[in-house]
């Protein structure tokens, strides 16, 4: 997967086209280039869609610099500093694990080591299947449920090691990816002895 080269041409497809002239529409003129995180996030779902690994190629990052009327290096300096973007083609299941001190504190550790057993791979690599890549990431914002591991879009939480080679096992058989959230049954972002405020006028959920 990630040997895949650069492509030498890129345009928008039908469904991505729509939603650049919907996304540009949003700016008042003169200001369209504001809306080039969002078009570099069209441009890599749609290279997701064709190739099965979503990561935004130069050409496309040229692309978008023209259509938004800037040049080119503008968009390139947005593509390399958002950890979003991938410049180079990855995986299937995207890992991106949050080593900060909250999901540490937590056991981050143990969620890496099981995502290392199972995909073969480490930060920065694609395992030899080409199915996982691994990424090392800043705070993921959701430090109440960590360690929290991100699968492409989605976020897993209150994880350990047991539960993370659980899930990535499921995806290597094939499965698809299960409801994000919280994988111990938390409710949302409640504690995990449950609700203690809010609660229904006959008591805790059951």
């Amino acid at each position: 997967m990630n040997n895949q080269v650069e492509p030498q041409h890129f345009e928008f497809d039908a469904i991505a086209e729509a939603d650049v002239a919907k996304e540009i529409a949003l700016y008042p003129p003169g200001k369209q280039a504001s809306a080039v995180k969002t078009l570099l996030d069209i441009a890599q779902r749609q290279v997701g869609r064709e190739t099965g690994s979503a990561w935004v190629p130069r050409v496309a990052m040229d692309v978008v610099a023209k259509r938004l009327g800037v040049a080119p290096i503008r968009v390139y300096e947005n593509a390399t500093f958002y950890t979003m973007f991938n410049a180079k083609p990855i995986g299937k299941y995207h890992l991106q694990l949050c080593t900060t001190t909250p999901c540490w504190l937590r056991g981050s550790d143990d969620i890496v080591s099981a995502c290392k057993k199972i995909s073969g791979a480490n930060f920065g690599q694609t395992s030899a299947d080409g199915l996982f890549t691994m990424t090392e990431v800043e705070c993921l914002g959701a430090c109440v449920n960590a360690p929290i591991l991100q699968i492409n879009d989605d976020y897993y939480e209150d994880l350990n090691a047991e539960r993370t080679e659980a899930l990535l096992n499921k995806l290597k058989g094939g499965e698809a990816l299960p409801p994000p959230g919280s994988t111990i049954g938390r409710q949302a972002s409640a504690p995990i002895t449950n609700q203690t405020t809010l609660l229904p006028a006959n008591g805790p959920a059951e």
